[in-house]
């Protein structure tokens, strides 16, 4: 840290002159003085910082934020390097979660070698990448943050002579010099498509390299402890992606976005294949080849290997040049694609013939297949186990189509577009049907092998009078309908209320002649609705209908009893935090979860719970290993479905060595948490959580919803209605223009509150639910859940965490500079009062007499940003305060860099 620091001080000299860094270093010395307890410090820093004229403001800003994103490239690192100290050591124990640690303390657990083999047989860990609008980083300053930590790595783990460190720090220096030079905030929103390709950026930058890896460590670890190799296409990860296809408040996702994405996907990975193939072919130049590779390619083949891969190289150009005609042709417009290559890498020919296309995964993986079992057959096993075998796992993992897309519609947009349906069918109102007229209705189209509507009304929809959201979801079913099956994931149903928001959607794969539809998971996200999850799953699986439905996919077999019954069900965690505050949600979502369980079992079918989790402790974000082994016992069982969120996604998947850390990390949780789950809550437990969730749900929604100045403080106060300038996402930061708290997107809502340090949406309620608690006896009850109690242990260090990074100093002073009306400034003194309050509580709660007494890494982490995220709070509030007051546009490109660096700053921040 301390050197890139350096060296971006030598930046600003170079750059932008000596005053100008003079005037950053005062600043800096400034906060850290402050930050110290030195009052006159905090007096004059906020004078230096009003007194910025308009030419400082911008790269005072940019250089505050520039060495914050420097702090992370650093902290990342550091996290890479540790883990390679730990592998180092012969004789120390292996490091908490790693896979080294985790099996030999589950067969001391009396977990057997089989049992263990067979865990690691059923591992599936599905993680579904989203561009949730909190990534402020542009793509092109991550590849630039991506050559200084390569630049660190090189410094850190070779041994260079002094001509070799002296270029690679000038090549650093130039790196820090580049990123300066770029700007940090995108020029416009990115469009969905745009948001994929930065999924498709993730995957070949890194992940790409790290599932073999982490494949070869697995396969490992699995053989040495029970003499067995796991299957070679063996895939216990695999990849998803909301990207292109959350169209749930997006208007700007649409059936052609959706397909667009669906055809790029395709194409990256036909081109990361066609990449990996031609390197193998150069390696694979043997000539001893077995009979099944000799039937192949023929008798005179000298080179069998290179004969087959040839072929397999061509049929993945001719598939690239087939999807590239397939997008031009589909009037879609293709930039430059997700690499420099995109374009030159494209044959300007349009291919119309499909037939050498690949379609399938399993077209792909059987020559190469066939190449592993010749090399093994003629004593070649440790060529078999090189780079083959990676592209064989490379290709059980990615597939054909790189990322399985996720599509994700809201309920009210179907029961609409069913109500145009029965209108024109002359059929009545499906809007003014209750519950059991709807089920009624779909059950008998579903089992009718009829078509619902006339083929020509898919065809022109215009004369139908329909509106455009229906014909966008007609024609959405109707675009699915042409997909490879292996191309998509899940249809998530948002807002997911009854049994007939699942048929209906059903229904509508089945107008549309999906030949394998897509399994449907209805989202509970509401206090309600995760409340009311049970008893929907209930209802629904006792359709007898579905239940068959749901038993076989394909639709073969539907009633052989050796298959068993499947069901998603989505987890929501920003909207419940938002509706009811983090505890009340936390609790729910527990609840619910147990409850889906008891369902599922009651009815024989296997569930798979899908948590839409952020990075913010307010949206489910906790460290992985302690999520998922504090879901309630029996509910991970080897299978496991997780979003990876906004900047989530390059903290955790961005470098080599943090993703292979987190990829073992989910692995090892889901292999604890299936062979030696977590206890079961007690019931003295379960109802002082009852009792508490109460008081929290209270108090949390007594200010926020009853409290009629609470909106107004909240866009008073906070950059939420800056936010909106912030180009982001491709999603708008609201539902609706207008509106309150409900119309806010969970997001925003929680960036917010995050950027003024505050935080409330994370503690508000609960503080005062453990004071009750406290006050009405439940000491040795909260003591008893906080030591033998995984669930409630993550939640008290969630809530720990986060209250370490409010500061009520901070908060005051955005409401000191943005408000002279005395009944916001008394709210915010309440807030406030309420901040300590929690703060106190939680320290008599967990018997510390400071926050964060046993995690000095992360302590010490909060403590050296803080005299560079301080300033940029005081920057921010003086900006909001001059474009307010002028009404004038001219700060905000400053301003967007505090909001980009604050978020950098404190990393989980949406």
């Amino acid at each position: 840290m301390r050197l890139l620091g350096n060296l971006l001080g030598d930046t600003l000299k170079q750059q932008v002159g000596q005053a100008l860094f003079e005037k950053v270093e005062q600043i800096r010395h400034l906060a850290k003085q402050t930050r110290d307890g030195n009052e006159q410090a905090k007096i004059q820093l906020d004078q230096v910082l009003s007194n910025l004229s308009e030419q400082e403001l911008l790269p005072v800003a940019r250089a505050f934020t520039q060495f914050l994103n420097f702090a992370n490239i650093a902290e990342q690192y550091h996290r890479v390097r540790r883990r390679r100290d730990w592998q180092s050591r012969e004789d120390a124990p292996a490091q908490a979660g790693s896979l080294q640690e985790l099996i030999p303390r589950l067969l001391a657990a009396n977990c057997t070698p089989d049992q263990l083999w067979q865990a690691a047989l059923d591992l599936n860990v599905e993680l579904v990448l989203t561009a949730h609008p909190t990534e402020i980083s542009r793509r092109t300053l991550i590849q630039k943050y991506d050559d200084i930590t390569e630049c660190l790595q090189i410094l850190d783990q070779q041994r260079l002579t002094m001509q070799e460190k002296q270029a690679v720090l000038e090549r650093l220096k130039r790196q820090i010099i580049a990123a300066w030079h770029t700007d940090e905030i995108r020029s416009h929103k990115p469009t969905p498509v745009d948001e994929a390709k930065w999924g498709f950026t993730a995957i070949e930058q890194t992940l790409w390299f790290t599932i073999p890896q982490f494949m070869r460590e697995l396969d490992a670890v699995i053989f040495q402890h029970t003499g067995q190799h796991l299957p070679l296409t063996h895939a216990p990860v695999r990849f998803a992606s909301w990207m292109g296809g959350d169209r749930d408040g997006n208007p700007n996702v649409t059936h052609q976005v959706t397909q667009e994405v669906l055809l790029l996907s395709r194409w990256q990975a036909a081109d990361l294949y066609w990449r990996d193939v031609d390197a193998l072919r150069w390696d694979l130049s043997m000539e001893d080849c077995n009979a099944a590779l000799r039937e192949v390619v023929g008798e005179q083949s000298r080179e069998p290997y290179r004969d087959i891969l040839r072929t397999v190289r061509n049929r993945l150009e001719h598939t690239r040049n087939w999807l590239h005609a397939q997008i031009r042709g589909a009037g879609q417009r293709v930039d430059q694609g997700v690499n420099s290559g995109f374009s030159s890498a494209m044959s300007n020919s349009a291919p119309a013939d499909n037939s050498a296309v690949y379609h399938d995964t399993d077209e792909l993986l059987q020559p190469l297949l066939l190449c592993y079992d010749s090399l093994v057959d003629c004593n070649m096993q440790d060529v078999a186990n090189g780079e083959l075998l990676d592209l064989i796992r490379r290709v059980s993992c990615f597939g054909i189509e790189l990322l399985k897309l996720d599509v994700r519609q809201e309920s009210g947009r179907h029961r609409e577009a069913l109500n145009a349906i029965t209108e024109y069918l002359k059929l009545g109102s499906y809007l003014e049907w209750d519950e059991a007229q709807r089920q009624q209705f779909l059950l008998q189209e579903l089992n009718n092998p009829r078509p619902l509507l006339p083929h020509d009304l898919h065809v022109d929809q215009s004369h139908s009078g329909w509106s455009d959201n229906v014909q966008e979801v007609m024609a959405t079913f109707d675009m699915l309908a042409r997909q490879p099956h292996q191309s998509l994931g899940a249809y998530v149903i948002s807002m997911a209320e009854y049994p007939s928001d699942v048929l209906a959607v059903m229904l509508l794969q089945k107008e549309a002649e999906i030949a394998r539809p897509m399994r449907v998971v209805p989202l509970f996200e509401t206090l309600k609705d995760l409340n009311n999850a049970a008893s929907s799953l209930q209802q629904l699986l006792e359709i007898d209908w579905y239940k068959q439905a749901i038993t076989s996919s394909d639709g073969q077999a539907r009633q052989e009893a050796k298959q068993q019954a499947k069901q998603e069900i989505m987890i929501g965690y920003s909207d419940s935090a938002k509706d009811a505050g983090f505890l009340a949600a936390n609790w729910a979502q527990y609840r619910a979860q147990e409850q889906l369980m008891q369902v599922a079992e009651q009815h024989g079918v296997q569930l798979t719970l899908f948590h839409g989790r952020g990075g913010s402790i307010s949206r489910g974000g906790a460290p992985t290993y302690q999520a998922l082994l504090s879901q309630p016992p029996g509910s991970v069982k080897g299978k496991i479905r997780v979003t990876e969120q906004g900047e989530m996604i390059r903290f955790k998947f961005g470098m080599q060595g943090i993703a292979l850390r987190n990829l073992e990390l989910y692995a090892s949780a889901t292999l604890e948490a299936t062979l030696l789950p977590p206890p079961a809550a007690k019931p003295e437990w379960r109802a002082l959580m009852d009792s508490m969730t109460k008081v929290s749900v209270a108090t949390y929604r007594q200010t926020v919803r009853e409290n009629p100045l609470f909106i107004q403080y909240l866009r008073t106060v906070t950059p939420e209605l800056e936010l909106q300038m912030l180009p982001l996402g491709s999603r708008p930061a609201r539902r609706k223009v207008s509106g309150g708290i409900e119309s806010l997107r969970a997001i925003p809502w929680v960036f917010a509150w995050t950027q003024v340090r505050l935080m409330l949406p994370a503690w508000l309620g609960t503080g005062r639910a453990l004071r009750t608690a406290l006050a009405e006896g439940q000491r040795c009850t909260i003591e008893d859940m906080n030591q033998h109690w995984p669930y409630f242990q993550t939640l008290l260090d969630m809530l720990e965490m986060v209250l370490v990074k409010a500061d009520p100093a901070i908060a005051a002073y955005y409401e000191s500079r943005l408000t002279q009306d005395p009944q916001l400034i008394e709210l915010g003194k309440e807030l406030r009062r309420r901040l300590d309050s929690a703060t106190q509580t939680l320290l008599e709660v967990i018997d510390q007499p400071a926050l964060l007494q046993h995690e000095s890494v992360l302590k010490r982490s909060i403590n050296v940003r803080t005299p560079y995220i301080l300033p940029l709070h005081l920057l921010q509030a003086e900006l909001m305060q001059r474009r307010r007051e002028h009404d004038d546009n001219t700060f905000d490109h400053a301003l967007m860099v505090t909001i980009a660096g604050i978020a950098a700053g404190l990393r989980n921040t949406g």
